[in-house]
């Protein structure tokens, strides 16, 4: 039997990347092609012809200009949660802005689908050691959960000393930090203010924690090392891994950002042309659910 892995897509646009907010005005997002929507559906085709069920993570700049693609994400059986409104990373954001953006995102979302947003995950993955005040805002906002923290050192993101897999998140004394020993399950009872974390998943080899569970390393990696790796945490750890994914990766034909670094459009071009394939071999290899009903699952 297949373990119930997370699978999730960050639903946002391909000019929305912080790999381009050195090159693209957020004030002339409007005048940009908007690609999202198709992009979205065809993930969901994909998904539904595999009866597979995820968690998406929509833009309020998103859900506010396609509000038709919210609910029928919500129509097909995911889960819709909260990616922040207009892309901006937390350590750039401030938490008076934070506060305002994640509440107005939930708010939308939630007047879109008829239920309570649980889930929130930042721009980039921003939430590190330096912005553990977004941690109380989420929890003062009503989230139940987060999924923001990805256990690497990067450039942009990464709290490398945290858990690989999913754990209880406190605020301590003077931040918050993962409590040792605890089940993340909080359904059925009351929370405490207490979050559980949805780090994303990395693969521990020779003492380090290689990223292998989606985006670009997706696309980075040969399909057979991610397979591998992927089957080592399944089978060789007995743990479930969280996948992610954007809906752009799915289109190698869109327009092309002028004035993009080579670093940013590496990150972004790479193997595009090789993501859906890559992805319908994923669903075929691995059991895939919502983070909201891993929350259900014995820990």
């Amino acid at each position: 039997m297949k373990v119930v892995n997370a699978l999730t897509v960050d639903v946002e646009d391909y000019f929305q990347v912080s790999a381009f907010e050195g090159c693209v005005d957020r004030d002339r997002w409007d005048d940009y092609p908007l690609r999202v929507e198709r992009n979205t559906r065809r993930i969901l085709e994909l998904l539904e012809k595999r009866g597979v069920r995820g968690t998406f993570f929509v833009l309020g700049w998103v859900a506010r200009r396609c509000p038709g693609l919210v609910r029928e994400i919500r129509r097909a059986g995911h889960e819709v949660a909260c990616h922040g409104y207009g892309h901006q990373r937390v350590n750039l954001l401030g938490r008076t802005a934070f506060r305002d953006d994640i509440r107005v995102s939930k708010a939308l979302l939630e007047d879109l689908t008829g239920e309570a947003v649980l889930g929130y995950r930042a721009p980039s993955y921003s939430i590190a050691h330096g912005t553990h005040w977004a941690f109380d805002e989420l929890a003062e906002a009503g989230y139940r959960y987060d999924s923001s923290v990805f256990p690497v050192r990067h450039d942009l993101y990464g709290i490398p000393d945290w858990p690989r897999f999913p754990f209880l998140l406190r605020r301590g004394t003077e931040r918050w930090e993962p409590v040792p020993g605890e089940s993340p399950i909080l359904f059925g009872g009351e929370s405490g203010g207490d979050l559980v974390e949805f780090p994303i998943t990395t693969l521990s080899l020779f003492g380090m924690g290689i990223p292998i569970a989606g985006g670009g390393y997706f696309r980075f990696f040969p399909y057979g090392f991610t397979k591998w790796g992927l089957n080592r945490i399944n089978s060789g750890e007995g743990r479930p891994f969280v996948f992610y994914l954007h809906p752009w990766e799915l289109d190698p034909e869109q327009p092309r950002m002028a004035g993009a670094g080579a670093k940013s459009r590496f990150r972004h071009y790479l193997n595009l042309d090789k993501t859906q394939a890559r992805l319908v071999r994923l669903l075929g290899d691995f059991g895939f659910g919502r983070l909201r009903d891993l929350l259900d699952a014995p820990a």
